[in-house]
């Protein structure tokens, strides 16, 4: 059998069209038929300056995988077929992967870092994903949706759990002063987030406008724009003068872990969940002078973010607030990577494989 999908052939070669259905789950396994993807930044940058992440010249050490790939890694589905050795999932029931696959016998997943696990690799790059109509999935990086949560919210349900993971990275309480520099992508579900979390102040800062306004209507107190002069100040002055107890990097410019760690309190904590193009200058004399706290994030421990993150979309407002359009898969390239890759598209594009 056959189905429609999306192929990653290399930078500008994204190739819609059909391919071979998955077959039956292997043990362990799911078949999903897929009812909503949302792209990512990474999808982006795979379309448009790619392979990063895709093994299209040699196997994935992890998945095995070579070649073109089937993308989409933020998606939910309903279960169409269940593999020998699962228990607790059944045909029917709709539910969102994580899309990290990992190992579960290495030593980071006993301690239950799961996304740090040796053979780790995500659906979507390493393997085949669910810009698809059926997409397998192993079962234990799916999670059920609850009844209260619409298809389009929980196919958000991944970058909110790497948002989340960050907040845990940085340790935050709900007495804290959370800074968020870059309100776009990860960084609008980190205020999410942080916000369904209690947290006291919520500071947002971004260069532009809409997804300003987008972090306070998701719960940020104030918002700062990164083009004017004196961002510094304005945080120092919203927090007393001492700075933030937690500062997020979500931007991935050059200059921001720089300006990030200047914000932050003495012994406060900057997390680096944007992803840097090349290494970057620190004053590690200043971090050392007033034990600021550098620690990075990386993706999401599926079995306690994905569960959190379905919570903090069941009720839509952030659906409501991140997202942009809903497309079908033959328009793809055209109203989606395209769009995403040129900067013309502000909130999540979330594409209907069946639409």
């Amino acid at each position: 059998m056959t189905m429609k999908a999306a192929t990653y052939h290399g930078p500008g070669d994204v190739r819609v069209g059909e391919r071979s259905s998955p077959g039956a789950p292997a043990r362990g396994e799911l078949v999903l038929d897929v009812l909503r993807v949302a792209l990512c930044g990474s999808d982006a940058a795979e379309y448009d300056h790619g392979p990063v992440l895709v093994p299209l010249h040699a196997p994935h050490a992890g998945s095995g995988h070579g070649g073109p790939v089937v993308l989409g890694h933020e998606f939910v589905g309903r279960i169409a077929a269940v593999g020998e050795g699962v228990e607790g999932f059944a045909v029917g029931d709709r539910v969102v992967s994580g899309a990290g696959v990992s190992c579960g016998e290495c030593d980071r997943c006993r301690e239950g870092r799961t996304n740090l696990c040796v053979r780790y690799y995500t659906l979507g790059f390493h393997a085949d994903g669910a810009l698809a109509e059926q997409v397998r999935a192993p079962a234990a990086t799916c999670v059920p949706v609850p009844a209260a949560c619409s298809d389009d919210a929980a196919a958000l349900a991944q970058p909110t759990a790497v948002a989340l993971h960050a907040l845990n990275r940085g340790s935050l309480a709900p007495q804290e002063t959370l800074v968020v520099h870059g309100a776009g992508g990860i960084g609008a579900f980190a205020v999410a987030g942080a916000a369904a979390r209690g947290v006291r102040r919520i500071v947002a800062i971004d260069v532009d406008d809409q997804r300003l306004a987008t972090a306070v209507a998701l719960g940020a107190h104030d918002a700062l724009d990164a083009r004017e002069d004196g961002v510094r100040e304005a945080v120092l002055e919203l927090t007393g003068g001492g700075g933030a107890d937690v500062v997020l990097e979500t931007s991935g410019v050059a200059h921001a872990p720089a300006l990030c760690i200047s914000l932050a309190r003495p012994g406060g904590r900057v997390v680096i969940v944007g992803l840097q193009r090349a290494p970057v200058a620190l004053n590690l004399l200043d971090l050392a002078l007033r034990e600021v706290d550098l620690r990075p994030a990386l993706a999401h421990v599926c079995a306690t973010d994905i569960p959190e993150a379905l919570d903090v979309l069941a009720s839509g407002a952030v659906a409501a607030a991140v997202i942009d359009r809903t497309i079908a898969l033959d328009a793809l390239v055209a109203n989606g990577l395209a769009p995403l890759v040129s900067r013309t598209v502000h909130g999540k594009v979330l594409v209907d494989p069946r639409g």
